[in-house]
């Protein structure tokens, strides 16, 4: 655009040298960290340089997986509860507006929005693993927390147009525009970090009163001395955005695949049931439970690779320097793009745009090629990026996204709301931070008894 020069990086040994060897000199532009900063807070996502460093370091321990293994319970209770909700939403719908002919399913079909149930069973356990406070989105969808993310995240016409102008005009000018969107962002950043400071408090007070220690996130940060309280309020606004926006995404394009291809979901159903305790009992599942179910990770892994729910990223040369001895001038826009590293043939075979959760299953005890999904290079898979500035939440992300989707086919069945979907270019996607269906993921979905 404005016939300003991009370079788009796609090849294993390109992106080890960006996101690895030389990743401090290729920094997120000022206006990318302007405009998502207002929402995502100033925490490690935008951090830079030795200011990054000191951030990673210091919320490390509170990701590790030691300490993730300690939320599954936690995860698996808000996979309960949500499920009992939706339950209650089809069961409701199906006796005043039936819509299924087939007499098995009658009484217990109904046509569901998604997206709208992942982001709220999302943003709760984000809220009690994360942070230490229930936010009751499962409960009440309008409940003002997940009113404003749904409208900071829904698609907007003026902020595309905003968007565009940002190309040519600096982002704290656009910033400034008056104009509604400007002032929905603006409204809504001020509400999230008063929701950010005020845990903060919350929990500083229960440490001061020397309350038992909890398993969250913010009670690891806090304990690591490493914050100030407004650093701290920056790190919970982006966990909780970026936290529960990704992976709810990953779960609206997995429903999406699973109804595509049903025996997948129905293979993966009988596993679930198989293994898991069934959903209606009090029985808490434990790491190595959802460890011990290859398909329930080849499906997660698969989906993650197909529908990386962040498309692209930027980054821009803060000095002059080379990518694999090109010369890139400081200044230089470069495009990291998952959907397209996801999809090379030469790093995943000639299968790479078929959805095959095959791929990432053992053949064998020896077969080490199924852990990369048969991919030649750990750079291959690049939703999570890596080197320093790869997602520190992976573990976190992958943990909540298995058991929710454990959940949620275990219970119910998947299928296309219309015949259309089949075809996924049929599927418009809204841009934005995270890849959306720009007009919702509407499934019907079916009530399976027994689990």
């Amino acid at each position: 655009m404005a016939n300003r020069e991009r370079v788009l990086i796609t090849g294993p040994k390109a992106l080890s040298e960006v996101l690895v060897t030389k990743n401090y000199v290729f920094e997120k532009p000022p206006g990318l960290r302007n405009s998502i900063g207002r929402i995502l807070g100033e925490g490690i996502l935008l951090a830079e340089g030795d200011e990054h460093k000191i951030q990673r370091k210091n919320l490390m321990p509170a990701f590790a997986f030691r300490h993730i293994k300690d939320l599954y319970p936690v995860f698996w209770q808000k996979t309960r509860e949500v499920v009992q909700a939706m339950d209650n939403h089809i069961l409701a719908d199906a006796a005043n507006q039936p819509t299924s002919t087939d007499p098995e399913k009658a009484g217990k079909t109904a046509i569901i929005e998604v997206g709208n149930w992942a982001s709220r069973v999302t943003l709760d356990i984000i809220g009690v693993a994360g942070l230490g406070r229930d936010f009751g989105a499962i409960q009440d969808e309008n409940s003002e927390l997940n009113e404003t993310y749904r409208q900071l995240f829904a698609p907007n016409r003026q902020a595309l147009i905003l968007n565009l102008l940002s190309q040519f005009l600096p982002e704290w000018f656009i910033g400034r525009l008056p104009v509604k969107r400007n002032e929905d962002v603006n409204a809504a950043s001020r509400y999230i970090r008063s929701v950010c400071r005020s845990l903060v408090q919350e929990k500083k007070q229960k440490i001061a009163r020397k309350e038992p220690t909890d398993h969250d996130i913010l009670s690891v940060a806090l304990e690591s001395g490493g914050f100030s309280d407004e650093n701290l309020a920056d790190q919970l606004m982006t966990f909780l955005a970026a936290g529960h926006e990704t992976t709810a995404t990953s779960m609206t394009w997995a429903i999406y695949m699973l109804a595509r291809f049903p025996k997948v979901q129905e293979r993966l159903r009988q596993e679930v049931r198989e293994l898991l305790p069934p959903i209606d009992s009090d029985t808490d599942i434990t790491s190595l439970d959802i460890d011990h179910m290859p398909y329930l990770n080849a499906v997660c892994n698969e989906v993650l690779r197909y529908y990386s729910p962040v498309p692209m990223t930027l980054r821009e040369t803060n000095q002059e320097t080379e990518i694999l001895g090109h010369k890139i001038p400081k200044g230089t826009r470069v495009i990291i793009a998952p959907w397209a590293t996801n999809f090379d043939k030469s790093l995943w075979g000639p299968d790479a745009h078929e959805f095959n959760p095959d791929r990432w299953m053992p053949t064998n005890a020896d077969d080490k090629r199924a852990a990369s999904g048969g991919a030649t290079s750990n750079f291959a898979f690049m939703t999570f990026l890596h080197g320093p500035r790869s997602c520190i939440g992976q573990a976190f992300a992958k943990a909540e996204f298995a058991c929710i989707l454990a959940g949620w086919v275990g219970r119910f069945e998947f299928e296309l709301k219309d015949e259309e979907q089949r075809d996924e270019k049929n599927i418009e996607i809204k841009g934005g931070i995270t890849a959306r269906p720009s007009k919702g993921m509407y499934m019907r979905a079916t009530i399976v008894d027994g689990w």
